[in-house]
């Protein structure tokens, strides 16, 4: 008899309860020797824990300057029962009961899964999109617990692990949606860039504005809690309508910055046939660019408006110019915000290895929350991932995280993206 083939239901519905609960998970720095010498000593264990709230107290609840006391061990974990954990009891800034937390050491991974220093080099080759059953082959375990392992870091709070002072939230960000499939369907990933960091990644199954704008303002609800009042000053985005209508809807008083680089391709896309004089049209494009500030700008765009007028024979490419001189005032918008992103360059440096990690592994199958704490956890790796070497370039930077920060709690890249996660990145 034949077989019954095996459907499977998949939940196209997205549920971020979980990712926007708030941990009551501390993570704090410290290596093994360390953190035994201190565990059984009361006195010796609030002592350390009183010189990392001293030194990192976005790292802990607010309320914790206000005193906190020892409430004992956390029961032994069946994965790892030679590790225990101490918990603390924190007050609440309304007079409520205290609070309850885990202090959890840098060296051991969340949900006590391993040690770092087991699966640091296997998570490092995600950086390279090695899929999990080449790690599992290499490293040991099976393949869904280095899937796992990945999709852990997704359930945490993007922009607040990755930027831990409220001061360097960026003012001036870049928005695009990276085309993907879930399940064989076309589906979007909403992505925020700033600073050289992804500060947000989150999947939508349409294009239109409402789709669009659930997707972004995971990075809104991410960046109010760091800092309540934010709103960033500019965000550079392409011509997508439905893009601008939810960034406006987010945040009524961002400056929308036309990409001026997706004005350019379109000329170039346009305009290969026009032989010897394809070369002038995109030395005059970039004459324009290159202004040093909106009045000169404007009177370039003039002067290639006439030229091509003059020059360019009818069809596509002279179409393309004068497209580009008709959006002049959009685009030198960008004069009035000197720190505005003018092109897309920088979201693409990002986008492109998001692209090609999702294409290697298949895309999405399965839920579709999967797909979220996948791109999420996607957008944190490649925040704290280590950069590769440069040749004749000394970066002193460990990480995009780094730079954006300016210091690491850790030499080691997994444990500074751990503490980092402190709380699932939530302040509280």
């Amino acid at each position: 008899m034949m077989a019954t083939p095996r459907t499977r239901t998949c939940s196209h519905e997205k549920n971020t309860d979980y990712v926007t609960r708030k941990s009551k998970r501390i993570c704090i720095p410290i290596d093994p020797e360390t953190y035994q010498q201190v565990l059984a000593d009361k006195a010796a264990f609030k002592a350390y824990l009183d010189q990392q709230i001293a030194a990192f107290p976005e790292l802990f609840p607010a309320t914790i300057a206000q005193g906190y006391t020892l409430q004992g061990f956390v029961p032994p974990s069946a994965k790892m029962p030679e590790v225990r954990m101490r918990r603390i009891a924190i007050p609440t800034s309304n007079g409520g009961p205290a609070v309850r937390f885990t202090v959890a050491p840098s060296f051991v991974l969340p949900y006590m899964t391993g040690y770092t220093y087991d699966v640091e080099a296997g998570l490092f080759l995600c950086k390279f999109d090695v899929p999990p059953w080449a790690l599992a082959r290499v490293f040991g375990r099976d393949a869904m617990y280095w899937e796992r392992l990945a999709l852990h870091f997704g359930y945490n709070s993007v922009v607040g692990t990755t930027v831990k002072d409220p001061e360097a939230l960026p003012a001036h960000l870049l928005a695009d949606e990276k085309h993907t499939w879930v399940n064989g369907e076309k589906a979007y990933v909403a992505t925020t860039v700033g600073a050289e960091c992804v500060l947000g990644a989150s999947v939508t199954l349409s294009a239109d504005t409402p789709g669009l704008q659930e997707g972004y303002s995971h990075f809104k609800v991410e960046a109010q809690d760091l800092q309540p009042d934010y709103t960033p000053a500019t965000v550079n985005i392409d011509g997508w309508d439905a893009t601008q209508a939810a960034w406006l809807n987010l945040f009524a008083l961002v400056t929308i910055i036309r990409c001026f680089l997706h004005a350019f391709l379109k000329i170039r896309d346009c305009g290969k046939r026009l032989k010897a004089q394809f070369t002038e049209v995109c030395t005059r494009v970039w004459e324009c660019y290159r202004a040093p500030d909106q009045d000169t700008f404007l009177a370039r765009v003039q002067t290639l408006q006439t030229w091509a007028t003059e020059h360019l024979p009818p069809g596509a490419a002279v179409e393309a110019v004068l497209k580009l001189c008709a959006k002049a005032p959009l685009l030198a918008q960008a004069y009035d915000h000197p720190g505005a992103y003018r092109t897309s360059n920088m979201l693409d440096r990002h986008m492109n290895p998001m692209d090609r990690s999702f294409d290697r592994t298949q895309y999405f199958h399965g839920h579709l929350m999967t797909a979220e704490y996948r791109v999420r956890a996607w957008a944190l790796l490649h925040n704290f991932l280590p950069y590769g070497p440069r040749t004749g370039n000394t970066n002193p930077y460990q990480s995009p995280a780094h730079q954006l920060n300016g210091r690491v709690y850790h030499e080691d890249w997994l444990q500074n993206l751990l503490i980092s996660a402190s709380m699932g990145g939530w302040r509280q």
